[in-house]
């Protein structure tokens, strides 16, 4: 006998949109432990920081011991926040963690000492979807339903504008965002693509507030997060589906995490297809070593050219003097000097 109940949820986190859930659901006891489900969780604790969680809406709400949550299976590997895994066997009762702002459920296996714990939650059920009308059985829900399709081919008229950067918290989302809407002023049709990392809104609803016509993540693919081997097709799909819905005169797609990080970066930086719809290549990095170290890892690794440097290795002229006498790259903060990091990818464009 199947067993279901139904259940109000406090809180439906941003990684969960592309199942649609309502306020209240029918949850089960049968969960597939797997990345990409949904669950019902209520939370064991509570936190004074890393305490909200991004909405449907892109807003971070606050949580609070007690509270039912609807999240995501899935995967985290940061440096500078929680890693964690889908845990192999799941059931009704057990103890699960809130890896990030977006809702994503795992199992913690490391934690930043800056931020403490995570929240730790019962597993209330699995969150059913009933997707034929009249369906009286649901099956458990997946955030592949509905999502944009992964493609093994590129099919692209408009150039990348890529971001890249050494790590978390580099400058990565500042440099797409001052790009858009640089580029969306200057009268061309932007779309932006954030193509690997952990389930957010936030950084794609900032490109979309700068000017962007569209803007999609990897989680509109159906993945909670990125790993190596699945970042490709993924990224391709999106692209696609960019260039198909809106017809964009340039993309600026920003790849999360880092070049040297576990979200599949660097299978994007070896695809022969993708690498060569990169018209231009920002690389963020905090400090001269890191910007060192991208330049050897892009032109001697990938065969790629960083086209400008930026991030906090570019906040005084002592880092930008470094970068352009030692490295012959051109060096612009994107908070100090948008204008010239515009310029010199604007170039790029248009030496196309």
């Amino acid at each position: 006998m199947v067993t279901t109940t139904r259940v109000r949820l406090d809180r439906i986190s941003s990684s969960t949109r592309n199942a649609h859930l309502a306020p209240e659901v029918i949850v089960g006891q049968d969960i597939i432990a797997a990345e990409g489900y949904v669950l019902a969780i209520r939370l064991l604790t509570d936190k004074s920081t890393y305490n909200t969680v991004e909405d449907l809406a892109g807003r971070l709400v606050s949580l609070r011991k007690g509270d039912v949550l609807a999240g995501t299976l899935g995967s985290r590997r940061a440096l500078r926040g929680y890693a964690g895994e889908v845990p192999p066997h799941i059931a009704v009762g057990d103890t699960i963690d809130v890896l990030n702002l977006g809702g994503v459920l795992g199992r913690c296996t490391s934690a930043n000492p800056d931020i403490g714990p995570p929240f730790a939650a019962e597993v209330l059920g699995a969150v059913l979807a009933f997707p034929a009308l009249g369906d009286r059985i649901g099956r458990p829900a997946h955030i592949r339903d509905g999502a944009i399709p992964s493609s093994e081919v590129l099919e692209i008229e408009a150039p990348v504008v890529y971001i890249a950067g050494t790590c978390m918290n580099a400058g990565k989302t500042v440099a797409a965002t001052e790009l858009v809407r640089g580029l969306s002023r200057s009268g061309l049709r932007v779309a932006a693509a954030k193509l690997t990392g952990v389930s957010l809104m936030r950084d794609t609803l900032a490109m979309q507030d700068a000017g962007a016509v569209a803007a999609v993540t990897f989680n509109d693919a159906g993945a909670a997060s990125t790993h190596a081997g699945m970042t490709v097709p993924v990224a391709k799909g999106l692209f696609n589906h960019l260039q198909r819905t809106v017809r964009p005169d340039v993309i600026v797609a920003e790849l999360g995490d880092g070049i040297l990080g576990e979200y599949g970066v660097q299978d994007i930086l070896r695809d022969r297809e993708l690498s060569a719809a990169g018209q231009a290549w920002v690389m963020a990095a905090p400090d001269p070593v890191g910007c060192w170290g991208a330049d050897q890892l892009m032109r001697n690794t990938y065969g790629l050219p960083i086209t400008v440097l930026t991030g906090p290795a570019t906040d005084n002229q002592v880092g930008r003097d470094y970068i352009s006498a030692a490295l012959g790259i051109p060096a612009h903060n994107a908070l100090r000097d948008a204008a010239g990091l515009l310029a010199t990818v604007t170039a790029a464009l248009e030496s196309r």
